[in-house]
C-alpha cells in the first residue's frame, strides 16, 4: 500500500473525491485565501492518515474543498516546511493525495524576501523559475525512474499567463521573479542574499520548491506567486523577523485571494 492510500481514503469517505480545477497550499499568513472559497467544508490534517502538522504559527493546518469563481477547489490551509523535521518531502502525502482525488492543477503561495527594493512588502511576485540552494530534494530516496523530474519548465508557462492575465484584469501589479530555497528556519544572512543575487534571484525563501519538485513528479502543472513581506537581509536596511511576516502577509492577503478567484475563474471546469 502506498503511503498516501489512507490519506485519499479518509478523505473519499469524508467527501473529498474531485475532480478539481485547482489546488492551493496558502504560505505564513495566507490563509484569508480560503474565506473567498464558498460552499467550503474543511478537516484538520490532524483528522487525516499521514499528514503533516504545521509547526509554524500562521499555518492553519486545514485542508478546505469549495468553490472560487465557480471552481472546484482543494485549499491546504499551511503547509510543513522542510525545517520542521529535516523532511523535503513533508508534503508528498497531501499533495499524492489531491492528485488522486482529481486535481488538475497546483497553485503555490509563500511569504518571501525581496532582494529588489522597487519590489517593496505588500506586492506580489509571480515565480518564473527557482534556484535550490538548500541542499535537500524531496525525491531523494525514490527508487523508480520516474524520479528524474524534468525542471525545464517548472512553472507552467501557460499558467503564468492566465495569472499575469488575471492580474492585468484587476489592474493588480504582479511582478515576475526568480525565488532561491533556503532550508531556514533561520533567516538568510547579508552575504548570503548577496549570493542570491549575484546567481540571479529575486526572492528568497523557505518553502515551495520542494513543494513544486513533488507537483512535477505527480505530473500537476504549477503556477506559484510570492507575497513579499519584507525586504532581505541587507537590503535597503532589511532585517526581517516572523512577525514582520506574518503581519504583512495577512494585509496583502486581500490581494492575493482577488488575484487567486480570478485565476481560477479562467480555468476550466477541472
Amino acid at each position: 500500500m502506498a503511503p498516501e492510500d489512507a490519506a485519499i481514503a479518509h478523505l473519499r469517505a469524508e467527501g473529498f473525491a474531485g475532480p478539481y480545477a485547482l489546488a492551493i497550499v496558502t504560505g505564513t499568513g495566507l490563509g484569508a485565501l480560503v474565506e473567498a472559497v464558498e460552499d467550503r467544508r474543511s478537516v484538520a490534517y490532524a483528522a487525516i492518515p499521514g499528514f503533516p502538522a504545521p509547526g509554524v504559527s500562521g499555518h492553519g493546518g486545514r485542508l478546505y474543498r469549495g468553490r472560487l469563481a465557480g471552481r472546484p477547489v482543494l485549499v491546504f490551509e499551511g503547509r510543513a516546511h522542510a525545517y520542521e523535521r529535516g523532511d523535503a518531502a513533508a508534503m508528498r502525502i497531501p499533495l499524492a493525495a489531491a492528485r488522486a482525488l482529481g486535481a488538475r492543477r497546483l497553485l503555490l503561495t509563500n511569504a518571501a524576501g525581496s532582494l529588489r527594493p522597487e519590489i517593496g512588502p505588500g506586492r506580489l511576485v509571480m515565480l518564473a523559475d527557482h534556484i535550490n540552494l538548500s541542499g535537500l530534494n524531496p525525491l531523494i530516496g525514490e527508487a523508480r525512474d520516474a524520479r528524474f523530474v524534468p525542471m525545464t519548465e517548472a512553472y507552467d508557462a501557460g499558467l503564468r499567463a492566465h495569472l499575469s492575465a488575471a492580474a492585468e484584469e484587476i489592474g493588480l501589479p504582479l511582478s515576475s521573479g526568480i525565488y532561491a530555497w533556503f532550508s531556514g528556519p533561520s533567516f538568510e544572512t547579508p552575504a548570503e542574499v548577496r549570493m542570491a543575487g549575484i546567481l540571479g534571484a529575486d526572492l528568497v525563501g523557505m518553502s515551495t520548491v520542494p513543494e513544486t519538485i513533488l507537483a512535477r513528479f505527480l505530473g500537476l502543472p504549477v503556477a506559484a506567486i510570492s507575497v513579499v513581506t519584507n525586504l532581505a537581509a541587507g537590503i535597503a536596511g532589511g532585517d526581517p523577523h516572523h512577525a514582520e511576516t506574518k503581519a504583512v502577509a495577512a494585509r496583502a492577503g486581500a490581494d492575493l485571494a482577488r488575484l487567486a478567484a480570478v485565476f481560477a475563474g479562467r480555468l476550466p471546469e477541472a
